[in-house]
This record gives structure tokens, C-alpha cells and sequence, in this order.
């Protein structure tokens, strides 16, 4: 795979581009969209029309032709969170996620925006939990919308690093590498989907790790969902060469060449492009206070450059779909 998204940790810290400061006045225009919702009260039914974004709007548009078609990866600094209750904070990082694609069912309570906090969760040993409601760390795996954005509202006490490495780089290293191992990747794989599947529908997926569309690569990775599939007596059992395809894919987005970490900070948001780009976070250790837990908020997003979807990805996005037309109800 050739371009831009095929880079190295180095190619990042070299050319640091991705990284993109808000200027004042567009920190100003993004509080008078804010108060410009005054009236509407709490909630996200609206879209960009309704936040208008004269200054960062056109800006926003080029951030998404680079998460599209360029490295895949941008860091959007200096959100004003610190001004607004989390309400307020909600709708403004909704209105800049509108600018860039539409929003995706995350669970089945159709939720368009989760918040990203520990709730005491352990995906390694509950195969119905999810990583986002933990401490743990993540492994490398990316997300089911074509771009995930995750907006930094509290940071923890100490650890959880985003870590990213790009799914074109080590597709390519692996190809120069292990071409054997590459071939089971294209593979059919079973990916656990953890009790969340609708009604009538298997509890799985099958799809390869990594496939070619209309001249783009489209990755899927994630070894939690892979391995707790095994739990299911229908799903083949893994193959010695798939387990050592895993162990590659993982070993080389954690290595130095690969893997380039960073830091959030309080109104930071963070947009990769899941198709060629894979994440990860270390584990950490959260303030005491429950006003002070770390909180990051999650979009995950249609965008127009990904219109057509392999075929295989329509049972993802048909669940998602059913999802945000029949909500389970939230428990009280």
C-alpha cells in the first residue's frame, strides 16, 4: 500500500502537520455556535446548518479530506471545554463531528455519543464487557464507523496514553516480512460482537483482517473480540498460523518504529481513520474524586469518501442501523 497513511512513528514527529491549534477566533466562533443552541435546550438533534462554522467550517472540511485520503490521523487542540457544563461541551463536540460525517449507533441504546470512562469493566474476562468502560489497557484494534473521534474532557490521575500506528505501514511490513501470514489475514476470521448482535442475528462476524476495495485498504483488527469468538462451539477453531498473524499485527503496531504515542489534554480531540489506522491505550489509574475521573467523549462517523463499503461490512452497519431505530431502553 502506497501513500500518505503508509507512515512511520518518525514520518509523524517529523512532519507534525496532523497536529491542528484552534486560533482564538475560531475558539470564539465555536462558543457563539455554542450559545446559539441556548434555545434549543439539552440534546443533539440538530446538524451543521444549525452550527454554523464560518471560519473552522472550511477548515474542518480539509481535516477530513486528510483523515480520508491523507495519513488518516488529526489532532484538533484547544476545543474551550473548561466554559462549558458537559452538556454544552456534548453539543459543541457533536456540531464539530457534524461538519464531518454523520454519526453512527455505538450500543444497542442507540447512543450517537458515549462517554468513555472506567465503570469497573474487564474485557479480558467478561466477554460482554466493553474496553471503553474500563482501565485496562486497550490492545491495537480500531472501530466500526470510518472515522472515530474521541474528545478529551478530564484527564486520568496517571497512564492512559493513546498509542496509534498505522494499519498501512505494518500491512506492508508484514508483506515484505511474513507475505505467508499476510495471505491468512486476508482470510475469513469469526469477531465476537459481545451480546450486542439484534434480534435473529448470529452472534459474530466474518471478515478478513485486512482487504482491498476500489484501489483502498480496509483494515479490521482487534484480538479481544477474536479470541473471546472462540467461546462459540459454531466458530472454527483458530489455526496456529492465524494465532502467530495476531501476534505479528500486534507486535508491530506496539513496536518503536510503528507506534506513536500521545497524550490528551483537556479539549483535545482526537479523529482516525479506522480503515488504515489502528489504536491502542495503556492502562491507568483514575483521581478518586468523581468530578475529577478521566472522561473522554466518542463520535464514531459515516464520512462521504466512504460511501461504498466492501460487502462484508453490511451486517456491521445494518446492526447499527437497527440499533438507532429500536433502542434497548436506557436502565434506570
Amino acid at each position: 500500500m502506497t501513500g500518505p497513511a503508509a507512515w512511520t512513528a518518525e514520518d509523524m514527529r517529523r512532519d507534525p502537520r496532523w497536529v491542528v491549534p484552534l486560533t482564538e477566533a475560531e475558539q470564539a466562533e465555536l462558543r457563539a455556535a455554542a450559545a446559539g443552541l441556548a434555545g434549543r435546550g439539552p440534546g443533539l438533534a440538530f446538524g451543521a446548518r444549525e452550527f454554523p462554522l464560518p471560519l473552522l467550517g472550511p477548515r474542518l472540511a480539509r481535516m477530513r479530506e486528510e483523515l480520508e485520503d491523507g495519513r488518516g490521523v488529526v489532532l484538533l487542540r484547544g476545543v474551550p471545554v473548561e466554559g462549558w457544563d458537559l452538556p454544552t461541551v456534548e453539543q459543541v463536540y457533536w456540531g464539530i463531528g457534524a461538519h464531518l460525517g454523520t454519526a453512527l449507533a455505538q450500543t444497542p441504546r442507540g447512543e450517537l455519543l458515549v462517554r468513555v470512562e472506567d465503570r469497573g469493566g474487564d474485557q479480558y474476562r467478561d466477554p460482554t464487557a466493553r474496553g471503553f468502560h474500563t482501565a485496562r489497557r486497550l490492545p491495537f484494534h480500531n472501530d466500526q464507523g470510518d472515522v472515530v473521534g474521541l474528545l478529551c474532557v478530564r484527564t486520568s490521575l496517571s497512564g492512559g496514553a493513546s498509542c496509534i500506528a498505522s494499519a498501512a505501514a505494518v500491512h506492508n511490513e508484514i508483506l515484505r516480512t511474513r507475505a505467508d501470514l499476510l495471505e491468512v489475514l486476508y482470510g475469513p476470521w469469526w469477531c465476537d460482537i459481545r451480546g450486542e448482535q439484534p434480534p435473529g442475528r448470529p452472534p459474530f462476524y466474518v471478515e478478513p483482517r485486512f482487504s482491498q476495495f476500489n484501489g483502498r485498504l480496509f483494515t479490521q483488527h482487534g484480538r479481544t473480540y477474536i479470541d473471546s469468538a472462540q467461546r462459540f462451539a459454531e466458530v472454527p477453531r483458530l489455526t496456529d498460523a492465524q494465532l502467530e498473524a495476531m501476534t505479528l499485527v500486534d507486535a508491530l503496531c506496539a513496536s518503536d518504529r510503528f507506534r506513536l504515542d500521545m497524550d490528551f489534554q483537556p479539549g483535545d480531540i482526537q479523529f482516525l481513520n479506522n480503515r488504515v489506522v489502528l489504536h491502542s491505550r495503556t492502562d491507568f489509574v483514575d483521581h478518586e474524586e468523581p468530578g475529577r475521573k478521566r472522561l473522554l467523549l466518542r463520535l464514531w462517523l459515516r464520512t462521504p469518501g466512504y460511501e461504498v463499503l466492501p460487502e462484508y461490512f453490511r451486517p456491521r452497519f445494518e446492526d447499527m442501523d437497527y440499533w438507532l431505530r429500536h433502542p434497548v431502553p436506557q436502565a434506570t
